[in-house]
C-alpha cells in the first residue's frame, strides 16, 4: 500500500482553513488533484464524486466517503474519508487518509496522511514508483497553494499563472544557452540554475511543505 504525508503551517484562522479544505467549491480551486467535487445529496456518512483531467478532454472519476469528523480538546479537529475509482483508467483502485487542523502560535498547521491500493497488478506497482512521487509533488504544491491564498491573498487561479510564468522562465533559461552556445557545460550550468533557483515567495512550491511524519504524527 502506497503511503503520502505532507504538512504545512498557515498563518490564519482555523475556521478560514477549514472552510477553504472543507467546502466542495473552494476544495478544488487550490488543489491540483481535482477538477471538481461534487456532493451526493441525502447521503449519510456524506458521500461525494469528483473527477480530474489527466490530459486534454480525458478525465478520471472517483468517488469519497467521509467516516468522521473529531473536534480536539487542544481546538483543533480531524477529518477523515475513504476514497476510491471504478475507473479502469485510474492507477488508484481505493485508500483512505485524514486531515488534520492543530492550532499553533499564530495559525494552523495543516497535515495530510493517506494511503492507496493500485490497480493492474504488478504493472500498476511499477506505474506507482512514478505515479507516487508525482502525486505526493501535487499534494505538497496544492497546500503551499493553499497557504499562499490564506496568508497573502493571491487566489489559487493567480498563483497558478505565477506558476506558469517561472516555469517558461526556467526553460526560457536553458533554451536560450542551447541556442546561444550549445556547449554541454553551459547548457548544465544553465539547467543547474534553472532548477536550483528558489522559487519566487508567491510561487506555490512543493518544498516548502514537509514530507515525512516527525514522532507525534500519525502514520
Amino acid at each position: 500500500m502506497a503511503r503520502i504525508y505532507v504538512e504545512t503551517i498557515i498563518a490564519a484562522p482555523l475556521d478560514r482553513v477549514w472552510a477553504a479544505t472543507q467546502d466542495h467549491r473552494q476544495h478544488p480551486r487550490w488543489d491540483a488533484r481535482f477538477g471538481r467535487i461534487d456532493p451526493v445529496p441525502g447521503t449519510v456518512p456524506a458521500e461525494f464524486t469528483y473527477a480530474t483531467a489527466v490530459l486534454p478532454g480525458v478525465e478520471i472519476a472517483g468517488y469519497g466517503v467521509h467516516t468522521g469528523e473529531r473536534q480536539r480538546a487542544d481546538g483543533g479537529a480531524t477529518s477523515a474519508l475513504r476514497f476510491g475509482s471504478a475507473d479502469p483508467r485510474s492507477a488508484i483502485r481505493e485508500g483512505s487518509g485524514y486531515w488534520r487542523y492543530v492550532p499553533v502560535p499564530g495559525g494552523v498547521r495543516f497535515l495530510t496522511g493517506y494511503a492507496y491500493r493500485t490497480r493492474w497488478g504488478v504493472a500498476g506497482r511499477l506505474v506507482d514508483l512514478a505515479f507516487g512521487p508525482v502525486f505526493g509533488w501535487a499534494t505538497a504544491w496544492s497546500f503551499d497553494r493553499l497557504r499562499l491564498w490564506l496568508e497573502h491573498g493571491i487566489t489559487p487561479e493567480r498563483a497558478r499563472l505565477h506558476a506558469i510564468v517561472e516555469l517558461l522562465l526556467r526553460a526560457a533559461v536553458v533554451t536560450l544557452a542551447v541556442v546561444l552556445d550549445g556547449r554541454p557545460l553551459v547548457v548544465l550550468i544553465a539547467a543547474g540554475l534553472a532548477l536550483g533557483v528558489p522559487p519566487h515567495p508567491h510561487t506555490p512550491a512543493a518544498r516548502r511543505c514537509r514530507r515525512r511524519p516527525g514522532k507525534d504524527d500519525p502514520r
